[in-house]
């Protein structure tokens, strides 16, 4: 395997971590306004995420980074075609970053009220156009022999993508209410337990229908050939398993189903693409691929090395974080911390 093969694996591990990671944030954070009836269940369910949702966020910034110093071609055509879309996911980012630091900070319901819908806002606007980008990507888009984005913004808003979105919305919510129902007690749990319960099957339905779409609108078959059927159907085969566990009371397999759908699905998505980085609707000899889009050799191998050293470092750190905050949060104003 050479180095840009490497780095392909390496980004795809960076985006997959973020959207197990952040999907289940994301969609506490959609759920705030919605799920709970008072400022306290509304505390309880940020501190369930609390702890968490900066350091989530570091695997879109690294996978960023990742592409812009291994395959800056790739970086440079998606970051300026896609660039309103990127632009508000930045924006809807910052919102909600700075929604969680300011909510506490007066008591005022209004107030609270306000940083809830931004918290809302920015978990479901950064979970839709992801949906749309990645989509878009698979499915190709206008790119010149310059390596130039020669589309506009409705050439990203296709029915097919519309659909990648949705859908990540949706499998967000699910994942979202399926960690609440792991972290909080009582009342709240039970909320949780019956969102998840209602939410699945509409998952289900729009996951066989973003299946269907991406062997329609993509050359998946065509590429990768009959076999690779195989894997996004083992997704399928997750999510269904995802809907037994939530019936047996059995939260805990239910989140390691939803995860491993995720995971799948971007297996999938990287797969489908490889060795592509970005497809071009103009033709195939307009595609972008981890050769004609990739830094020297030297570069890769620079990061490689560094990549070998801190890795390792921060999944220590943030799977030990995760154990430290690992129990659920009771409804007890004196000891939430949002």
């Amino acid at each position: 395997m050479d180095l840009n093969a490497l780095w392909f694996i390496l980004i795809a591990v960076l985006y997959t971590g973020f959207f197990v990671l952040e999907g289940f944030d994301f969609g506490v954070g959609m759920l705030i306004p919605f799920l709970s009836k008072d400022d306290t269940e509304r505390r309880v369910m940020l501190n369930t995420i609390g702890p968490h949702w900066d350091g989530n966020e570091v695997w879109l910034l690294t996978a960023g980074g990742a592409t812009f110093a291994a395959f800056p071609h790739w970086y440079a055509t998606l970051f300026s075609g896609f660039y309103l879309p990127l632009f508000l996911l930045l924006v809807a980012l910052i919102v909600r970053g700075v929604a969680f630091e300011f909510r506490s900070k007066d008591t005022n319901r209004k107030w609270r009220s306000l940083w809830d819908w931004c918290i809302f806002a920015g978990s479901v606007a950064p979970a839709f156009l992801l949906g749309v980008a990645f989509a878009n990507i698979l499915r190709g888009v206008p790119i010149d022999g310059n390596m130039q984005f020669r589309g506009n913004l409705f050439d990203l808003l296709n029915p097919y993508a519309l659909v990648g979105g949705l859908a990540a919305v949706l499998t967000f919510l699910l994942h979202g209410g399926i960690f609440l129902s792991m972290k909080t007690t009582g009342v709240l749990f039970e909320k949780s337990i019956n969102f998840v319960r209602q939410m699945w099957i509409l998952v289900v339905i729009e996951l066989v229908a973003l299946l269907i779409g991406t062997y329609r609108a993509t050359d998946f078959l065509s590429h990768r050939g009959l076999l690779a059927l195989i894997v996004p159907i083992l997704g399928i085969v997750a999510i269904l398993a995802a809907g037994f566990f939530i019936r047996l009371g059995k939260e805990g397999w239910a989140f390691v189903m939803t995860s491993l759908t995720i995971v799948i699905a971007l297996v999938s998505f990287f797969i489908a693409l490889y060795p592509r980085v970005m497809v071009s609707s103009w033709g195939v000899i307009y595609d972008l691929t981890v050769k004609n889009a990739s830094s020297s050799p030297y570069t890769l191998k620079v990061m490689t090395i560094v990549a070998v050293i801190f890795v390792p470092i921060v999944l220590i750190y943030q799977a030990w974080s995760y154990r430290v905050f690992r129990k659920r949060i009771e409804s007890k104003p004196e000891t939430l911390t949002y």
